[in-house]
């Protein structure tokens, strides 16, 4: 696959993406009228129904199908259970989770239990499997004793229609609850953005949006558009944050407030670090902790991200500057909440592979190229690793178990990439997200800049078998941007 220019880039991309961003913005005025907010706006937060494990075990059935309720009208979008978000999984280290998934869509599907460390083999989290329409399948993950506890999630991931029905609305939050975690209460906010039709069926991208990566005209926090949360002033609250967008980057920021962070990616922190904004790509999730201060309305907000290039004239791609939600805190004597001490929270802390003694070093790089159809014509951009398009039957890297690894993930594209690891988390050990003060940060998806590379350290523990690696723009993973890892014994 031949590296594609950025001269050509720019000039094949920019010009699609002003049709591509007005075609957004028409659509969605289309469908609630030019003048018009959304049904919902302002309407009190409200959360997915949340299904508990008893006794060791959480029994789910899931069915994925058309036809939810969003932004206060009922559309043609896609979810799980009747709902999109779909069902909060809440289960604990140890248990077991049992799902069977139905398909009552048009195209095939599948599952991914996104960050957890389970088996990817069989029944587990394979993403080899294909749910046909109409069909049902029987998914088990044994979640381990010793699992981190923390924020992850779950959608499909059968690749060709990855993108498609993640926009479309199939996803839910899961939960690895701890024996120790922060005794405060929660929230739970899964942002996602979609385009409707006026008909309120998703809108299907053009070619330049999945070049750059769609964004939906539409940004909606657990379903709703500009939620109010009602607040006590004083109180302190922990917010589990999901992005469930196929390609737009969050910057979450709290007006008037500074946030504490707990922990991104389900890889708790032994104490919160006070932070201004935190910076989440497709498919990252954030816990963290809320103090309000101050009665009045407040804005919670994505500011913008610059995520590389692709624009006309050289320019960047950016994910806006959107308001997610109205924060109104209401004043009060009550006493604050405080979080536990340190020595009591959380679990589990990862070990600091730093320390560890690296078996092998590996390099691997997103390149993209020109893809060429029928009598050698342009047919958009190809996507991929070290220069080749994803092949199931491929084994592109092969790890021992009980080894620990150092992979240079490189970008050699003028657009920002998230590299997602399945099965096994990834440690920073160099690169613009690491932490400044040398703490150990575990992600599962990490952003690679453009034209620069990360370095991070794996694990390779407890479970064999094939599973894969990919950019977590999925409209990327679905054009080929994935590879195959098969870790042995």
């Amino acid at each position: 696959m031949a590296d594609l220019s950025r001269r050509t880039a720019l000039q094949v991309a920019g010009l699609g993406a002003v049709t591509a961003t007005v075609g957004a913005v028409g659509l969605w005025r289309t469908a609630v009228g030019q003048d018009r907010q959304p049904a919902d706006s302002g309407a009190q937060l409200s959360e997915p129904e949340v299904l508990s494990s008893v006794g060791g075990r959480l029994d789910v059935e899931l069915v994925a199908a058309s036809g939810v309720r969003l932004a206060g009208r009922q559309t043609q979008a896609l979810g799980y259970a009747g709902t999109s978000p779909g069902p909060t999984l809440r289960v604990s280290p140890g248990d077991t989770l049992r799902v069977r998934l139905t398909n009552r869509l048009s195209a095939a599907t599948n599952l991914h239990t996104h960050g957890l460390h389970v088996s990817p083999q069989g029944q587990g989290d394979n993403p080899f499997r294909m749910v046909a329409p109409g069909e049902s399948a029987q998914y088990e993950f044994a979640i381990p004793h010793e699992h981190p506890a923390g924020t992850f999630w779950y959608h499909p991931h059968h690749h060709g229609t990855v993108a498609d029905q993640v926009f479309g609305g199939l996803f839910g939050a899961l939960i690895v609850a701890g024996q120790r975690d922060p005794d405060l209460p929660e929230r739970l906010l899964t942002v996602s953005d979609i385009t409707l039709d006026a008909a309120g069926v998703p809108a299907a991208p053009s070619l330049p949006e999945v070049m750059t990566g769609r964004e939906g005209a539409l940004v909606l926090v657990n379903g709703m558009h500009r939620p109010r949360i009602s607040l006590t002033a004083g109180v302190v609250e922990r917010w589990r944050v999901v992005n469930a967008c196929v390609s737009r980057f969050l910057r979450l920021q709290l007006d008037g407030h500074q946030l504490g962070l707990l922990g991104i990616d389900g890889q708790a922190l032994a104490s919160p670090t006070r932070v201004e904004t935190v910076t989440l790509a497709p498919g990252n999730r954030a816990d963290l902790v809320v103090t309000s201060s101050g009665a009045g309305s407040h804005a919670l907000r994505t500011l913008p991200v610059s995520r590389g290039g692709m624009g006309m004239m050289g320019g960047n791609h950016t994910s806006a500057e959107a308001v997610l939600a109205e924060v109104r805190v209401d004043d009060s004597s009550r006493s604050p909440r405080v979080v536990p001490p340190q020595r009591s929270w959380p679990d589990r802390v990862l070990p600091d592979l730093r320390k560890r003694a690296v078996d092998r070093r590996r390099r691997i790089t997103f390149t993209m190229g020109m893809g060429m159809g029928m009598g050698m014509r342009p047919q958009g951009m190809t996507f991929g690793f070290d220069g080749r398009e994803f092949d199931p039957e491929r084994v592109d890297q092969d790890p021992r178990l009980g080894t620990v690894e150092e992979w240079t993930i490189a970008n050699a594209t003028p657009m920002d990439h998230p590299f997602h690891l399945h099965v096994w988390p990834m440690q920073i050990v160099q690169g613009p997200e690491a932490p400044a003060d040398g703490r150990p940060d575990w992600r599962d998806v990490v952003i690679v800049p453009a034209n620069a590379a990360v370095r991070v350290r794996i694990a390779f523990a407890d479970f064999g078998g094939r599973t894969v690696y990919h950019c977590h723009l999925l409209d990327h993973e679905d054009r080929g941007m994935m590879g195959v890892v098969r870790a042995t014994g």
